[in-house]
């Protein structure tokens, strides 16, 4: 059957690629609905003889069934992964994926906090007393000041903190390590924060973030924080983790930091994909273009 590697699939992107959890688990359902697909439509149990008519069939039938653009190139961004890595290992010679295109996707802008927003988010805003509150604090500073992403905040381990260089080092995708610089405050916040934690009755030294029982921050955890004290800060709509990474990214750039050196900082495997805070930017520059040229 189609899946029958699946398995070793699964525990090649866990263990070699370093996915996440979440990644891992909308792969698998991916092929496991194409999978369903083939067996009920054309009841296929030969992996050589899917071809490019079969996926396009499914795709189609998605796309019947009013799901977007940016839930069907993940679908095929799945099975072409898949493909890859059974070619690679001779399961088959051809992949059929590549014979298709990924759907064009409506431009989406980056939504972001304006600086007076992330001021009085960090400098005014009440955090509650006690660890729990120190440990809300620092999720919300630390997304901001790293730009780092949810899954990102999760692994940070102590050991993740060069002290003497005042600088994180961060597992990003891929299994790839980059270094973002951190301000002397924020070190000493690192360190007052880890004193604080040795106080509990389960001192967790392996992982920075951790709630009172010792166990480490979890994804739901961080996505509660955020969206809880962004609600006290801004009116946007969307209140997630990736808000404070975009804004981390625009308001680099809007004070003149170089693009390639943003790509860095965000652990982008390409510039294309950091090229969308640009547009941000052309919107600031064409609005001082309106208020202070004699014709605009």
């Amino acid at each position: 059957m189609f899946n029958e590697r699946l398995t070793d699939f699964l525990q090649y992107l866990r263990f070699e690629k370093r996915y996440s959890p979440h990644t891992l688990l909308a792969y698998q359902k991916d092929l496991e609905q194409f999978d369903s697909y083939l067996s009920q439509e054309f009841s296929m149990n030969d992996l050589k003889l899917i071809t490019h008519f079969h996926i396009r069939g499914w795709l189609a039938g998605m796309k019947g069934e009013k799901q977007t653009s940016r839930t069907i190139n993940r679908k095929i961004s799945s099975l072409n992964s898949y493909y890859k890595y059974l070619r690679r290992l001779g399961y088959v010679e051809k992949n059929p994926v590549r014979q298709l295109h990924a759907q064009r996707l409506p431009e989406r802008l980056p939504v972001y906090l304006k600086e007076k927003e992330t001021e009085h988010l960090l400098e005014e805003v009440q955090f509650e007393e006690g660890f729990q509150g120190f440990t809300d604090r620092l999720i919300v500073e630390l997304l901001y000041a790293t730009g780092m992403r949810r899954n990102e905040l999760q692994q940070l381990k102590e050991k993740d903190i060069e002290w003497s260089l005042n600088q994180v080092r961060i597992l990003g995708k891929g299994n790839k390590e980059r270094l973002v610089p951190v301000s002397p405050v924020l070190l000493d916040t690192f360190r007052d924060y880890i004193q604080e934690k040795k106080k509990l009755e389960v001192y967790n030294d392996i992982y920075l973030l951790n709630l009172e029982s010792g166990i480490p921050v979890y994804a739901g955890y961080i996505y509660r924080v955020v969206k809880k004290y962004l609600g006290k800060t801004t009116t946007l709509q969307k209140k997630s983790p990736h808000v404070l990474r975009h804004t981390f990214a625009t308001h680099l750039l809007n004070n003149g930091a170089n693009i390639q050196a943003i790509k860095d900082l965000l652990g982008h495997s390409s510039l294309a994909a950091t090229q969308i805070y640009t547009h941000n930017n052309i919107d600031k520059l064409k609005e001082i273009h309106r208020q202070n040229h004699p014709r605009g």
